[in-house]
């Protein structure tokens, strides 16, 4: 695989890190604000709707720029958002921050899938996709359980500064390997957004909203719920984080090595798959070793379902892939955030943090719903064999 791809590992790395790390330490930023956990929830909601709001703009500004100067300038963005996230003197002054970083996310990793795509052979697009995203995995194996950790000893302040810093490193990796190619021609903003006239794309953004947003209706409220739930002390958050990354890791490079093979077979399967263990997720909760292995397949179920998604995209917006790709990077974090205010909804009304998982499986057999229907929408358009010929 090109080096290409490990410069753009490298900054979904820092990314991935400012964007789940926040969900091991809602309890340190509720206590130092004075705020509710549901209300230190919307860190993560305000991140996912920065991303989701940023993901037009963003990309369509790239449409006048080379891809690798548009790259250079939103990893100076996120830098910036992460800087003023750690000198927050403020609730709202901190949610701001995690707004600003979050408007970077959804354009670096739409052109950064199109840039992973075209950098290899047509079957293997979905497999460099999932390398790509292995940087955001790795956030969670490595950057969300050590930055969780430098949280609860030194301050969630020191966390941010840390994600600033691996910032500094994704710039300096894109800067030097991701090659200076010309900027693609014909390609304006009237053209890339005459895709989304296409009834698949909206049935492919429909999917990623409520097929990821799943994951984070439990993954947002997953520390009080296994300590406060399953029983767990909060030191073991730290190597709880470790573990569901694990399952990250394995379950996107699978996804993507499936995806290669037979990409809506494996949409399919890993729907259902991530709903049962939802679903399960309700009862095993209260359990700290049925709790703690539902939560490495949650992990593992959850990101195989990412580079389907991303390339059912792709697939559906073959003309102008660009802005498509980055409408679905924020359809993910849109999901994320419905999500993340669902769960709240129901753990206000007195339901207990393991109902969120109850929300995530419904969304995602919504999600799977509406993936059945893309793919008989495929079939119905598909055109019909050539007639043999009769000697």
């Amino acid at each position: 695989m090109p080096l290409a791809l490990l410069a753009l590992a490298i900054g979904a790395f820092g990314i991935g890190t400012t964007e789940f790390v926040i969900a091991g330490l809602l309890p340190e930023v509720a206590t130092d604000f004075g705020v509710s956990i549901p209300a230190a929830g919307w860190l993560i909601t305000g991140y996912a709707l920065g991303v989701a709001a940023g993901a037009l703009p963003m990309t369509a500004l790239g449409t006048r720029m080379r891809r690798k100067h548009l790259l250079l300038l939103l990893m100076g963005v996120f830098i910036v958002g992460n800087a003023l996230s750690a000198l927050a003197p403020t609730y709202e002054v901190l949610l701001v921050g995690r707004i600003v970083a979050a408007l970077t996310h959804g354009a670096f990793f739409g052109v950064g899938a199109v840039v992973a795509a075209d950098l290899v052979k047509p079957e293997k697009k979905a497999s460099a996709i999932a390398l790509m995203f292995t940087g955001l995995t790795l956030a969670n194996v490595l950057g969300v359980p050590l930055g969780t950790f430098i949280g609860q000893g030194l301050g969630w302040r020191a966390t941010f500064w840390v994600v600033a810093g691996l910032g500094v490193l994704g710039l300096a990796g894109v800067a030097a390997l991701v090659p200076d190619t010309p900027k693609p021609e014909n390609t304006s903003i009237k053209t890339e957004f005459a895709v989304f006239r296409s009834a698949k794309v909206w049935l492919a953004v429909g999917t990623t909203v409520l097929g990821f947003g799943g994951v984070f209706a439990s993954f947002t409220y997953i520390a009080p719920m296994m300590t406060d739930v399953a029983g767990l002390p909060q030191g073991a958050v730290s190597w709880l984080l470790v573990l569901f990354g694990v399952g990250l890791v394995l379950g996107n490079l699978v996804g993507g090595r499936f995806a290669d093979r037979a990409l809506m077979p494996t949409l399919y399967t890993v729907l259902v798959a991530l709903a049962v263990v939802l679903a399960v997720f309700a009862f095993t909760a209260h359990a700290a070793g049925p709790a703690i292995v539902t939560l490495f397949l949650l992990g593992g179920f959850g990101f195989a379902t990412v580079p389907p998604l991303q390339m059912r995209m792709l697939a559906s917006a073959e003309a102008a892939p660009t802005v498509a790709s980055a409408v679905n990077i924020g359809a993910f974090n849109l999901g994320n955030a419905l999500a993340a205010w669902l769960g709240g909804v129901v753990i206000a009304a007195g339901y207990g943090y393991a109902s969120t998982n109850w929300v995530g499986a419904a969304m995602t057999v919504a999600a799977l719903v509406l993936a059945v229907a893309s793919g008989r929408l495929d079939r119905r358009k598909a055109p019909a064999p050539a007639p043999a010929e009769v000697h």
